[in-house]
Parts: C-alpha cells; structure tokens; sequence
C-alpha cells in the first residue's frame, strides 16, 4: 500500500466516521423527536452488543485442557462482582480485563 492509497483510506474512514456522528443530529436535531422504533434501538443494543462481546470472548476456551477456563471465569467474575459493586462499566471491563491479563501472563 502506497502513501497516497493509505491517506485516502484514512480520509474515507474519517468521513464515514463523522458521517455516522452527525447523521442523527442532523435528522433529529432541534425539536424533532426521534421515532419510537430509533428510541427502543437506543435502548435495546447496548445490553445486546454487550452480550454478543462476551459471547465473542468466551467462544473459544478449552474446557479439556488446563488451565480449563479459570482466567476466563475468574476474569467474568470481577467483571460481574465490580458492575455490582460500582455500576461502573468502564471500571468493570478495565478491572476484568487487567485481571485477565495478570492471570494468564504471571499465574497460568
């Protein structure tokens, strides 16, 4: 890839970037209220794009061979044992993932 092809990917992805920031602002900006179907997206995704992401992680653990998916069930843990603790999502996907982390770098 080429210097120029690798600045023209980039200048695609800004604007399809910014694109996606301001679309709702600029169809739903002001006064007007947004669909009841945008607003029950709004509200729905979130928990489901959460869910498909620790579907996604967990898809892939070896449960016949050691250490049989201890870090991962440690790690969902203190994910689950912070966002009670907290409500915090960001504190509970940072402390699970440097959890995670110290398991099977120094412990496994």
């Amino acid at each position: 890839m080429n210097t120029l092809h690798s600045l023209a990917l980039v200048a695609v992805i800004t604007a399809v970037t910014l694109l996606t920031r301001l679309l709702p602002f600029l169809l739903f900006g002001g006064k007007r209220e947004p669909p009841r179907l945008i607003l029950e997206l709004g509200r729905a995704l979130p928990c489901a794009v959460m869910g498909m992401l620790v579907i996604y992680c967990l898809r892939s653990i070896d449960l016949t061979a050691a250490p049989f998916g201890a870090p991962e069930a440690i790690a969902v843990a203190v994910c689950v044992g912070l966002h009670i603790w907290r409500r915090s999502t960001l504190l509970s996907i940072a402390g699970s993932t440097a959890v995670y982390m110290l398991l099977v770098q120094a412990v496994f």
